[in-house]
């Protein structure tokens, strides 16, 4: 099936702020055949993101980032979540793409911003939704080829509130905060999960390209 087979019968927004939150009234193809009846569908339409996992093959370092994430710190009020749950969230860059932009570009200007770090090369991974029930967000995910021999420190645009620790792990103390549930961002585990199965061979052709 595509988007052809989606007929849009009105689209209302109901908020609009930083995020946009949008009520479609739509019909579409079903399996069996024919169209559902009318369904109403509240979206919020955020944008979309492009994220990078940053490495240095020469030296074997991942370079991340932990910052505050206030939907953390609200989900932390949640009784499935402990009580020394902490909203600082381990992540790789990341950012939403502006209008104009493309992913690639995306992930070069927010290495500068978030880590001080500038990319040399860039491997696609993946492109996937967030979450497609409610969510308009798709990720274009990679992996970035990065000089990790001075990363490290405290960087972000104040302006927008930024307060980011930068720092580097090998790829067995990643592999291992994502075994103990210390990351816990979505496209940071795709990406670390990515390396664990490709991560030799990516490395390997960056330091035959000369990284």
């Amino acid at each position: 099936m595509s988007s052809k087979q989606v007929e849009l019968i009105k689209k209302s927004i109901r908020f609009e702020d930083y995020l946009q939150v949008a009520e479609y009234k739509i019909k579409h193809s079903l399996f069996g055949g024919g169209f559902s009846c009318v369904i109403k569908r509240e979206v919020i339409e955020r944008g979309h993101v492009g994220a990078v996992l940053l490495y240095d093959p020469i030296l074997d370092l991942f370079v991340l980032t932990e910052q505050f994430r206030p939907a953390a710190f609200a989900a932390s009020y949640s009784s499935l979540w402990e009580e020394n749950f902490s909203p600082w969230i381990i992540e790789c860059v990341a950012g939403v793409i502006d209008t104009g932009e493309n992913p690639e570009e995306l992930c070069a200007r927010e290495s500068m911003e978030e880590a001080n770090c500038q990319i040399s090369k860039l491997h696609f991974l993946y492109k996937y939704f967030s979450s497609p029930g409610c969510l308009t967000e798709t990720v274009f995910l990679y992996c970035g080829c990065v000089d990790a021999s001075n990363a490290g420190g405290h960087f972000g645009l104040k302006d927008e509130g930024e307060d980011i620790r930068v720092f580097t792990a090998t790829p067995e103390e990643t592999y291992q905060m994502l075994e103990d549930g210390r990351i816990m961002n979505s496209m940071t585990m795709l990406a670390v999960q990515w390396f664990q199965l490709n991560g030799k061979r990516l490395r390997d052709l960056w330091l035959e390209e000369g990284a």
